[in-house]
């Protein structure tokens, strides 16, 4: 009976799953949901690992903003089976759509495997010999405020597409649609499905205008103006500069961000709420 009592009491104390929380220290919130969420996990017999040891995690807890993810994400898409739980603790939070007050019933229903999930389509840049990923944006723009415009030409699948004249142009998945290119006036696309949103931002001629293309297509660009260099921005986080005689490859990357959503989750609420959408504000 002893012995049965304690094969119980070690299958009970068995790790049952493990996690990689990625936080923003400098923000106090953040630092607080992490704690909690650990003493959560701790509970729950729970393994929270390092981030280095990420490929044995089976899914990982992202607490921030949008920003705390973008860092992150490059991290996790190495392993296409890890699940992603975002807790807002920034400000919009559109990527990191999970109210902390709501967190611990989001982390009940992934351990009982009673959650709904969608997919995040990713960006794959190769630039200057090196492969990029994007999960909002890749801008293309002039080198300084102060350059002269850019032109850029755009070809897809070989065909050419046209020569977006102008400060430069941002290519975003649906996820980044809410982002820089919704500043630069871009359509809000809904962050599920899977095409590519080419949107200049102040084009010399006012006929060009923003374009949505299928997500199976690949894109090259080019600025075709000698002697003139460019900069490449991808999520705000990586900058290179880019010559004239170097081509962009983008095309989306065969894996994607699998991210935790709550179940009474509605996409067009969520617009309503953080951006005001809809709503009569006169």
């Amino acid at each position: 009976m002893k012995k049965e009592i304690m094969k119980k009491e070690i299958i009970k104390r068995e790790i049952i799953k493990r996690v990689v929380i990625i936080y923003n220290k400098e923000k106090k919130l953040a630092q607080t949901i992490y704690c909690d969420s650990l003493k959560y996990f701790l509970d729950k017999n729970i393994e929270v690992i390092p981030i280095s040891e990420i490929a044995t995690a089976n899914f990982v807890v992202v607490i921030g903003g949008d920003g705390t993810l973008l860092r992150g994400f490059r991290e996790i898409i190495g392993n296409e089976n890890l699940f992603v739980i975002a807790i807002n603790a920034g400000n919009l939070g559109f990527l990191t759509e999970i109210k902390h007050e709501k967190m611990f019933e989001i982390y009940d229903d992934f351990i009982s495997e009673n959650f709904k999930w969608e997919e995040r389509h990713i960006l794959e840049i190769d630039c200057n010999g090196k492969k990029h990923y994007a999960l909002n944006e890749v801008l293309i723009s002039k080198e300084y405020a102060i350059s002269k415009i850019i032109r850029t030409k755009f070809s897809s699948d070989g065909e050419y597409m046209c020569v977006y004249k102008g400060d430069g142009v941002i290519v975003s998945t649906p996820a980044g649609s809410t982002a820089y290119s919704m500043s630069a006036g871009g359509p809000i696309v809904k962050s599920n499905t899977k095409v590519i949103i080419i949107t200049p931002f102040a084009p010399h001629n006012l006929n060009t205008r923003p374009i949505v293309i299928h997500g199976d297509e690949k894109i090259d660009i080019e600025i075709i103006d000698e002697n003139r260099k460019g900069i490449i921005l991808i999520d705000g986080q990586i900058s290179e500069t880019i010559n004239n005689s170097e081509i962009i490859k983008i095309k989306y990357y065969e894996k994607t961000l699998k991210m935790i959503i709550p179940r009474d989750r509605n996409y067009y609420s969520i617009l309503r709420e953080k951006l005001k959408w809809g709503d009569n504000l006169c």
